[in-house]
């Protein structure tokens, strides 16, 4: 059976556990940021890892499987806004090479259980 099938809540999702632990993630890599970062990378970084979890959340909330579907779709769409968000944060030097690599992979690893809910869903 599916994890969405089996899923009675979205905390029950692994995709959704991985997408909180990037967002955590995110959020202690840009307590470092420069301050006059403040309302741009760091505000951009951590709305696009908060919009991971919440859409994945909101999409099994809701009662259809199309819907539930069409939210995976965005919260995968941020996934791949927020690699751009953080390879941005390592050219511009904010970001050291581990972090970078461990907040990658977190976010690639999160992409991948994304897609595989989104296509564990049967939408008539």
């Amino acid at each position: 059976m599916s994890d969405s099938k089996r899923a009675r809540n979205y905390r029950d999702l692994v995709a959704w556990q991985k997408a909180m632990d990037l967002a955590q993630l995110v959020y202690q890599l840009t307590n470092t940021f420069p301050v006059d970062e403040r309302f741009t990378l760091t505000s951009q970084l951590r709305r696009c890892a908060t919009s991971i979890p919440s859409n994945i959340a909101e999409g099994q909330g809701r009662y259809s499987q199309p819907d539930f579907k069409r939210f995976l779709s965005i919260a995968h769409g941020s996934v791949r806004e927020l690699e751009t968000q953080i390879l941005l944060a390592e050219r511009l030097g904010y970001l050291e090479d581990q972090a970078v690599k461990q907040s990658l992979d977190l976010a690639a690893e999160a992409g991948r259980l994304i897609r595989g809910l989104a296509n564990s869903i049967k939408t008539a």
